[in-house]
């Protein structure tokens, strides 16, 4: 069969070579390719990935090329975003994913955690955004050095919030909206008719993934954020001790009643390396973040060291996942590849759902 000759149809065969190791079958099988076209030597194929920049899929693109140079024909590809039901009427009608960080108690670094998740995600080459939900301790804009005031701008008629943007993130906090020195005296009503107001207000424009970072705990304002958002997972944060491990289990359970995606969990402070000998000395113990993930049956993201580097880069406002070298770096670059390919995953095992559906 000579080049000419491979039609929509042949290049759909030979596209069933192409597995995708987390559903456990082709790529066509899977509902994955949603289009394929021929013409010219060239082909347009479409396919339903929908996690930009996430390792897994890059590597599932990547063998459609090599499928579509052994045919001997060059490749177009784009990418289609399966949505789920919920965000077809989203308040963020350009937001791909929605990520929602959370802890089920205070001082397991959560806000670092999202903020180095976001960057990371930024750093792979995604447009992504930052939304602190963390209203009563607002320090995202600080650990970001991020003190300009929002602008405003009209978009179709309606006066929005342009977030301003650090490290290549963009940016919304009430922590922006306040003097540095002010507290939060909000009863829960506020709190959520704030968020409300910001949901609606702000201008995101086109995102491939909103880090969502949410106050511990299980109040009203995470159920504000589920309850109003399209959330496409969520990351859960805790140390390993066993106090912060029993907060976080409430917390998953929490998603699981308002049915949603727990992406995995991660543990922070795991270990401290001592500088002068070498040691690592678990000073928070040990594996209460792994042995959650089975528990409760998510999966298990990683582990991030109790690291100085990681406080002086939030004091700074400068995100340890894009400083170069080091442990801590690297950890957190390893936790925004999973959790794009956890978010992924979602996506692709939803695709395959609705291709499995009776018409």
């Amino acid at each position: 069969m000579t080049t000419t000759d491979i039609s929509d149809a042949d290049l759909r065969d030979r596209l069933r070579a192409v597995d995708d190791p987390a559903l456990g079958t082709d790529i066509v099988s899977a509902g994955l390719v949603t289009d394929v076209a021929v013409e010219d030597g060239t082909a347009a194929v479409e396919l339903a990935l929908g996690a930009p920049h996430a390792p897994d899929e890059a590597a599932i693109a990547e063998r459609v090329r090599e499928v579509a140079d052994g045919a001997g024909i060059d490749t177009e590809l784009s990418a289609s975003v399966p949505l789920f039901d919920a965000a077809e009427s989203s308040v963020l009608p350009g937001v791909k994913n929605v990520i929602a960080v959370a802890s089920g108690k205070g001082g397991v670094g959560k806000s670092t955690v999202a903020v180095n998740l976001a960057a990371g995600l930024a750093d792979r080459g995604a447009n992504v955004g930052l939304f602190d939900a963390d209203v009563y301790g607002p320090n995202v804009p600080q650990m970001l050095g991020a003190d300009a005031d929002p602008d405003v701008a009209t978009v179709d008629g309606e006066d929005r919030i342009e977030p301003p943007t650090a490290h290549g993130l963009k940016l919304m906090s009430v922590g922006l909206l306040i003097d540095e020195d002010d507290p939060v005296v909000w009863r829960g009503p506020v709190a959520q008719n704030t968020l409300t107001d910001l949901f609606e207000d702000v201008s995101w424009g086109s995102l491939d993934y909103l880090v969502v970072d949410l106050p511990p705990g299980t109040g009203d304002v995470q159920l504000t954020v589920l309850q109003n958002l399209p959330v496409t997972g969520t990351v859960v944060v805790t140390t390993p001790q066993s106090v912060a491990v029993g907060d976080t289990r409430r917390g998953v359970q929490m998603f699981g009643e308002y049915q949603t995606n727990v992406l995995g969990v991660v543990e922070n402070m795991s270990g401290f390396v001592c500088p002068g000998c070498g040691d690592t000395h678990d000073i928070f113990g040990e594996d209460g973040g792994r042995t959650l993930a089975d528990s409760v049956d998510v999966p298990y993201l990683g582990s991030l060291p109790l690291d100085p580097a990681v406080r002086a880069g939030a004091d700074d406002g400068e995100p340890i996942v894009t400083s170069d070298g080091g442990d801590a770096a690297a950890a957190f670059r390893d936790l925004s590849a999973a959790v794009a390919n956890k978010v992924g995953v979602l996506r692709r095992h939803h695709r395959q759902q609705q291709s499995e559906e009776p018409n």
